[in-house]
């Protein structure tokens, strides 16, 4: 801006810098959501996933020949975020798992 500028003019280039500003914003915006990943659908525990009321463990047996899929080579029960099992399902998981491991079974 030049020092000779009447009020008019000064007042036209702030509110020509403001509206640059303002469009740059929103383009930056609408990058920002291209780049975005899409949002992973939420898993759903596969043990309240049954769909008959009756086979629905209400807690999950020892002897149950699908413990091998939840515990690692070394023994390890995995954590939620990777089962994708409920709370009350994990729970009941590493109890059903500790049981099998004294027993003997994994």
């Amino acid at each position: 801006m030049g020092e000779n500028l009447s009020t008019r003019e000064v007042i036209e280039e702030l509110s020509r810098q403001e509206n640059k500003a303002k469009r740059n914003a929103a383009e930056n915006s609408e990058d920002r959501k291209e780049k975005r990943a899409p949002r992973q659908r939420r898993r759903v525990c596969p043990f309240c996933m049954e769909k008959d009321e009756a086979k629905r463990p209400l807690y999950i047996d020892y002897k149950d020949p699908r413990l091998k899929k939840y515990v690692s080579e070394g023994g390890k029960i995995f954590p939620r975020r990777q089962t994708g099992l409920c709370a009350a399902h994990q729970r009941e998981l590493a109890r059903a798992v500790k049981v099998a491991k004294s027993m003997g079974l994994l």
